[in-house]
């Protein structure tokens, strides 16, 4: 079974706009990708990072949806569009590319926030802000949906 990325990091980006992973997931992704991974945006204003592999699999998807329905292609505008090779290197580090910077808003302190099979990469002001904002929609809901009801944590 393949390596869940899971966990939340308070990162910085250097001076030429790289992040550096954590040594925890490092050894991970060289294993699953050779350090070869994908970076493109998400609609909730935060990029989104896959191992290769696992990017393929979900660009192959996209770019099979129905191109005549208008939410397929904003999606695949969106997602595909966007997309970007990136190569970590010997010292876990990665270039963000300034145009997904300037979309996710990222500055200087960002989150790294593990995703099961991807990492989110948010700005660390928005990643609060949301955070809070969603904390006060789960207390407003008093019932969960579908399979979350049979979860117990």
């Amino acid at each position: 079974m393949k390596e869940l990325f899971r966990g939340a990091s308070s990162l910085s980006l250097d001076v030429k706009g790289r992040l550096t992973l954590p040594t925890r997931h490092r050894q991970d992704i060289i294993d699953m990708c050779n350090g070869s991974m994908i970076i493109t945006v998400d609609p909730d204003m935060c990029l989104l990072l896959y191992p290769r592999e696992e990017w393929l699999d979900i660009e192959q998807k996209i770019a099979a949806l129905p191109t005549l329905n208008k939410q397929s292609r904003i999606l695949q505008r969106f997602l595909i569009g966007h997309a970007t090779d990136v190569d970590m290197d010997k010292n876990g580090r990665f270039l963000v590319p300034p145009t997904l910077r300037t979309f996710a808003g990222l500055d200087k302190q960002i989150m790294l926030i593990g995703q099961g099979k991807k990492f989110e990469i948010w700005d660390e002001a928005r990643w609060q802000q949301n955070t809070q904002e969603w904390m006060e929609e789960i207390a407003d809901k008093n019932e969960l949906i579908g399979d979350l009801e049979s979860l117990s944590f």
